[in-house]
């Protein structure tokens, strides 16, 4: 289940906005950049509508696994839980997250991903 393209940052320029002005948690498997949203550099893409909610993108590099697959099930299993968990209230808060994951071989192990997950959701307080 992917996430809904009303939820999803694109365009460098969200991401260089997301590098410079954002608040960093970091774990073990991963780091989470959470920024205020910003729907001005949103405009560009023609996403108007709901532009001040929250938005989540997940960048997986390939020093994680080199095979596309491997890395596009790990996203599938954090948009899931994100899905899952996220409630509508917590949809309006007007932030912007970027999770990176670090390399190693972890992502074999789907439950420590997913703790570490929530935690960094929790810490961060996007969810409660």
């Amino acid at each position: 289940m992917a996430l809904p393209k009303d939820m999803r940052l694109k365009g460098h320029r969200t991401f260089n906005y997301i590098h410079k002005n954002s608040i960093k948690y970091s774990g073990k498997l991963m780091t989470f950049k959470v920024a205020r949203s910003n729907p001005d550099i949103l405009s560009s893409h023609k996403v108007t509508n709901n532009s001040n909610k929250f938005r989540i993108a997940i960048a997986i590099s390939k020093k994680v696994s080199k095979k596309a697959v491997d890395r596009n099930k790990i996203r599938r299993i954090l948009q899931e839980w994100l899905l899952t968990n996220i409630k509508k209230i917590n949809n309006h808060k007007p932030y912007w997250l970027l999770v990176n994951l670090k390399f190693g071989d972890f992502y074999n192990d789907k439950n420590k991903l997913l703790e570490e997950f929530q935690n960094l959701m929790f810490k961060s307080r996007l969810i409660k």
